[in-house]
Formats: structure tokens, C-alpha cells, sequence
């Protein structure tokens, strides 16, 4: 017969070598990670650069150093984005933090608003460098002025001096516009002026306006467009250009410098070739 506890009074309960077992067999949350990263076959540059948390917190995190994450927060939110970037479900982690440091992390109440404080506009004084211009230009202005008016009072005495009655000073005096000079023939010394190794053509729209399409030698076309009335353009080719008149009664040609003297009739289409030398319509 014993004295005491019995042999199976003194075998530890089933439950704490449960508890015991579970404990040594849940790994840390960085070892976790790391396991999980290295069986992936990333490094931790690979992991860093797809989810931009830094390389050191990284390494920390595999340390289960949670420190250089700045708070619960950060450190939950490192934990998660890792755990995806190794193909690891991070709800086990983040429960396995939750219970290691604490639970969930309270709410952060809102910070009170507050009024933005009013900018009062700063008083100025009066701007007394712009008054004192103000009044320089006015001052050269009034003498500019007096100056002008004892000029013109001269000027009307001298004319009546000359014999004019003050009665015909005081009447207004109409000039007449001068007709405007006709446009010069091309003379010997313009055509001579013209480069001879090259044909060129000057098209003028003088009557209304008018369609006009020129090409060169090659049939380039060089110009397709409406000449408006005033309107000139030149065209100039090695040896040949080639034009089409829309309205060729309005225009004015001048070829090699020469003024081409066809009368053709308004309205109608002319197609017309130059070359060089003394000009002349193919």
C-alpha cells in the first residue's frame, strides 16, 4: 500500500501536452514567410520589388522583428501584402499576430476639424512712386501741349503775313487723292534681269480673281489654288512650265519678264505652256 499520489496521479493532463504539442509546432510568422518565399524560389529583392515594401523590413519581418514597420497597423497591413506575394493565405498570420501582440489594434479616432483661420489681407499704404509718375507724365503732357498750340498760332500768323486773309486760313482745305500710277510695262533692263538658264512666270489676278493650276517639266504639280483680285504668284522651272487659266480674262502673264499680250475673252479656261527665251504659247 502507498502513501500519496498514485503512479497515475502524477502523469501530466492530456491537455497540456496538447497545447504543448501545438504550440512548438505552429511556426513564427516570419519563419512562415520565409518558408513560404523560399519555396517559391524568390529572393527577397523579388518580393521587395513586387509589393515595394523595403528590403530591410523584409528582412526584419522574416525575423519576426515587427519594429521597423511603425505600428500594428503597418505591420498587418506587411504581413498581408508578403503572405501574397509568396502564394500564403495571410488570414492564419494575422490571427497568429492578433494573438502575439494583442488582438486587433483599436480604432484611431478622427481628428476634431478645425476652421481654417482667416488670411486678413495686409493694408498698404498709398503707392507714392506711381503717383509721382502719374504726375511727371502729366506735367510733360501740358507742356507738349502748350508747346504744339504756340507752334500752330505761329505757323497762321506767318500765313496772313504772306498775304493770306485770316478768312481763307479758316477755311478747310481738301486735298484730292492722286490716282494711283498704272502698273509699268516690264522694260528691256527687268526682262534682261530675268535669269536666262530658267523660264519664269509671273501670274497677276488684275480684273477678278480667278482658278489657277501650274506644273513643272516633269508635270509636278507646283500650284493648285484661287488667286483673289490684287493676288500674285510666281513660278519658275528649269525648262517648262505649264499652266491652266480658270478665268483667264482676269489675268495678267508675264513670261521671261515680257508681258504676254493675249486678249483673252473673261470666263474662259486657257491651258498654256512657256518656255525659255522669248516667250511664246504652246
Amino acid at each position: 500500500m502507498s502513501i500519496g499520489n498514485s503512479p497515475e496521479d502524477e502523469r501530466p493532463f492530456e491537455n497540456e501536452h496538447v497545447e504543448a504539442d501545438h504550440e512548438e509546432a505552429r511556426p513564427s510568422i516570419g519563419h512562415a514567410l520565409q518558408q513560404a518565399r523560399i519555396a517559391a524560389g524568390l529572393t527577397v529583392d523579388d518580393v521587395s520589388s513586387a509589393t515595394r515594401v523595403r528590403m530591410n523590413i523584409v528582412h526584419a519581418i522574416e525575423a519576426d522583428d515587427f519594429s521597423p514597420c511603425g505600428g500594428d497597423v503597418y505591420a498587418r497591413g506587411h504581413i498581408r501584402t508578403l503572405a501574397k506575394a509568396v502564394h500564403l493565405d495571410p488570414a492564419p498570420l494575422l490571427a497568429q499576430y492578433g494573438d502575439e501582440h494583442g488582438g486587433r489594434p483599436a480604432p484611431t479616432p478622427a481628428a476634431p476639424l478645425f476652421e481654417a483661420e482667416r488670411i486678413r489681407p495686409e493694408r498698404r499704404g498709398p503707392n507714392w512712386t506711381a503717383a509721382m509718375v502719374a504726375a511727371i507724365v502729366a506735367v510733360i503732357g501740358f507742356v507738349g501741349f502748350t508747346m504744339f498750340q504756340g507752334g500752330d498760332d505761329g505757323s497762321s500768323e506767318a500765313n496772313v503775313a504772306e498775304g493770306s486773309t485770316p478768312g481763307d486760313s479758316a477755311s478747310p482745305t481738301t486735298k484730292t487723292k492722286k490716282p494711283a500710277d498704272p502698273e509699268p510695262e516690264p522694260s528691256d533692263s527687268a526682262i534682261a534681269a530675268v535669269p536666262q538658264d530658267k523660264v519664269t512666270v509671273r501670274v497677276v489676278a488684275a480684273e477678278d480673281r480667278s482658278w489657277i493650276a501650274a506644273k513643272d517639266h516633269n508635270g509636278r504639280m507646283i500650284f493648285d489654288g484661287v488667286l483673289k483680285h490684287g493676288d500674285t504668284k510666281t513660278f519658275q522651272d528649269s525648262s517648262k512650265v505649264q499652266l491652266v487659266l480658270g478665268d483667264a480674262g482676269a489675268i495678267d502673264l508675264f513670261v521671261n519678264g515680257k508681258k504676254i499680250e493675249e486678249n483673252f475673252p473673261r470666263g474662259s479656261v486657257e491651258r498654256l505652256t512657256y518656255t525659255k527665251g522669248d516667250p511664246e504659247a504652246g
